[in-house]
């Protein structure tokens, strides 16, 4: 019966335990969105984790939920990301990039005056978008999402290729693989629901249609990066960005049948509704384990005693945990002694500096 703590072979790339770091927004990204050594810093800490997926990373300047959250983009950018990489690498760690484009989540305060883009121009429930900015007191705060546009035929095929960019970043950058952010609302999640995709074009309407853009993304990103080396993260139930998804079961089994004849590396469920104590994760299981048969990932409001048990029993390979990270840089060695595990505070979640994010004890100095 395999243990969280049993190593694991993703692909060609072998993880010394079973326990995932979740991609964590944080909003701690310099000038020009530009990661800085506070960054880096947080990541060494947490590089004990078989595997960090990287916070959310915008793959363009037309994505952003949350101000000062970093990009893959621009040279600067790059270096900025070859540096946390080598450091992580340096403390025995292992990390991937996750590759974001947040869509009609966002607000033109965000993008330089621009309107967001989405699938068709979706804007009737613009107070349930998540967007955040910071104030210039320092305080982080949630802003209006302003209307968005639909993307024109040629801008969706554009901004599959942003993906792309945003892999040949990531491996310039020496990431150990990447990560496509299909989940939570965001601009995939947004092409995938028939509530927010209503396009009369080759990437609307049918099953097929509304997942072409996932598909193509795939394809491109796996001419840079080996297959192997590529996961893809869904929450079919999320009520998070109000993707309204009339029939999520249909929608996600025939998306992990495509990611399954695709071939990609791992599939990362994320039981986004359990971090609201409304866990769906044994539905979620049910509609994606038949279908799909690679490594598979879960998160959501999951313990060590439940993570335990979802690997023992054979649910899951590997579990991901978020907010346990945030506040326990040496969760690994907890969860494994049985040790207490700290909570983080909402209020330094997002912005900020070292406090609540980079100042957290390990259990032995909190002992003492």
């Amino acid at each position: 019966m395999p243990t969280l703590f049993d190593s694991f072979n993703l692909g060609d790339l072998k993880l010394p335990n079973r326990i995932v770091m979740a991609p964590l927004t944080r909003s701690r990204a310099g000038e020009n969105d530009v990661p800085t050594d506070l960054m880096s810093r947080y990541y060494v800490q947490r590089a004990s984790a078989g595997l960090i997926i990287s916070e959310a990373i915008n793959i363009t300047r037309r994505s952003q939920s949350f101000e000062r959250s970093p990009g893959l983009y621009s040279e600067a950018q790059t270096a900025g990301w070859r540096k946390v990489v080598s450091d992580v690498h340096a403390a025995g760690g292992r990390i991937v990039a996750q590759l974001w484009h947040t869509g009609r989540a966002s607000s033109f305060a965000l993008l330089n005056g621009e309107a967001p883009v989405s699938p068709s121009g979706v804007n009737d429930d613009l107070h349930t978008l998540h967007v955040w900015g910071q104030l210039r007191n320092g305080a982080y705060t949630k802003l209006h999402a302003t209307p968005s546009r639909a993307l024109t035929t040629e801008e969706v095929r554009e901004a599959v290729m942003e993906y792309r960019k945003g892999a040949e970043n990531a491996l310039a950058a020496g990431f150990d693989g990447l990560e496509v952010h299909a989940a939570n609302g965001y601009l995939i999640h947004q092409f995938l629901s028939p509530t927010t995709n209503q396009r009369t074009d080759e990437y609307g309407g049918s099953l097929e249609n509304r997942t072409r853009f996932l598909r193509e993304i795939i394809e491109q990103v796996a001419e840079v990066m080996p297959l192997g080396r590529i996961g893809v993260r869904i929450s079919p139930f999320a009520d998070y960005n109000n993707v309204r998804d009339p029939n999520p079961v249909e929608t996600y089994r025939y998306v992990a049948a495509m990611l399954e004849e695709l071939g990609v590396g791992y599939l990362h469920v994320a039981d986004t509704n359990g971090w609201f104590d409304r866990p769906d994760l044994p539905e979620l299981l049910e509609i994606v384990r038949p279908a799909y048969t690679g490594s598979l990932i879960v998160n959501g409001g999951i313990d060590g005693e439940k993570a335990e048990k979802l690997v023992g029993e054979g649910h899951a390979d590997l579990v991901a945990f978020g907010r346990a990270f945030i506040a326990n840089p040496d969760l690994v060695h907890r969860l494994e002694k049985r040790l207490p595990v700290s909570m983080p505070t909402p209020a330094e979640w997002y912005g900020g500096s070292e406090k609540g994010y980079t100042d957290f004890p390990v259990y032995s100095a909190e002992a003492a």
